[in-house]
């Protein structure tokens, strides 16, 4: 097992909802000191006030870092003596990326690049980099730029490695409840009494709580090999029985369909028919292990294969399908949904 004793662990991003509970889950590992870095101050000084209330005991080994990983010299600057890295930071707004790309590129894309040169300079040992669904036959600009951001990682897996740097990639379908999700809102209109807005009734997601995404980002720093992308296995629901299924758990006020947003997808993939290819079943996870192929196309032209793809991509319309009970029995895993029914919110979503 990797050891994390006496280690540096740096997370971008930290302050969001998925660093949030990465960090939460590290503290009780023996980490030596643990870094958050992300642009917003404000939302660090919460996160310190937070831990010194309810982490009194290990708030200490928690340090804050101001900085973006647009800025190459401030990733810079923070990965000075790191042993680990978690890169969550990014834009993933499927509707604010489509109206403003250019900032997801600069965020998903470059601030990607500029977090695993950085990384591959200082020594890091393992970098784990977080992805989406959204990313396997991209649709739109926050797909395309997360799609890009793995195609980053793999060109930078291949020299990390030469360095002595293991870079890997976690793809994961819909985690409820994080920031901006839809359960939330969900939540929300119930509590004011409106009709819950759906956009499609027949859109399928996948469904996976935060903790079993902070699972599999523990997979990934245990069992990856340079360039691996380890997906999770997961269920999912229609978004008209998952509106049903929050009804049933916090009362009924109806549903209202507006229409799909902008550059939204009927299902999502987290691996395509090209990547089942050369896929590993690991039990709860898939490993798609790197294309090591080089430049030489010579090769490839007297030997490549033949076969190029499998009969389908694993997708929330083939996975297993829960229905409104099974997904009141899921929802009811999350946190937030815990802590809702007390009439009390989760700092994690904040």
């Amino acid at each position: 097992m990797i050891s994390f004793s006496g280690k540096t662990l740096m997370i971008t991003g930290g302050t969001g909802s998925f660093g949030s509970t990465v960090l939460r889950r590290f503290l009780d590992f023996d980490v030596d000191e643990i870094r958050i870095f992300s642009r917003d101050e404000k939302k660090q000084d919460d996160m310190r006030h937070r831990l010194q209330r309810i982490e009194p005991d290990a708030a200490h080994r928690v340090r804050f870092f101001v900085g973006d990983v647009r800025d190459s010299q401030s990733v810079r600057d923070a990965m000075y003596g790191v042993d680990y890295v978690f890169h969550a930071a990014a834009l993933k707004q499927v509707p604010s990326c489509e109206f403003f790309p250019m900032e997801a590129v600069r965020t998903n894309v470059i601030g990607t690049d500029n977090v695993l040169h950085a990384a591959i300079a200082e020594g890091v040992e393992r970098v784990v980099c977080l992805s989406t669904d959204k990313a396997a036959y991209p649709i739109n600009a926050m797909g395309k730029s997360k799609a890009m951001m793995e195609s980053i990682i793999y060109a930078n897996a291949r020299n990390g490695a030469a360095a002595g740097t293991t870079i890997c990639c976690t793809r994961y379908g819909n985690v409820m409840c994080s920031r901006g999700s839809v359960i939330p809102l969900f939540i929300n209109c119930i509590r004011k009494g409106i009709p819950l807005t759906i956009t499609d009734p027949h859109m399928t997601r996948f469904l996976m709580n935060l903790d079993e995404a902070v699972e599999l980002v523990c997979f990934a720093f245990e069992h990856a090999n340079p360039g691996d992308l380890f997906i999770q296995k997961a269920p999912a629901s229609t978004i008209a029985d998952l509106a049903e299924a929050v009804q049933e758990v916090f009362g009924y006020t109806g549903t209202r369909v507006i229409g799909t947003r902008h550059g939204e997808k009927l299902y999502e993939t987290l691996m395509t028919c090209e990547e089942r290819l050369r896929a590993e079943d690991m039990g709860n996870y898939y490993r798609i292990h790197a294309d090591t192929r080089d430049l030489n196309y010579d090769k490839f032209v007297v030997d490549g294969e033949v076969k190029t793809m499998a009969a389908e991509a694993y997708t929330s319309h083939n996975t297993k399908r829960l229905g409104v009970a099974g997904t009141v029995a899921k929802i009811k895993t999350a946190e937030y949904v815990q802590l809702a029914l007390e009439g009390r919110e989760c700092e994690a979503v904040q």
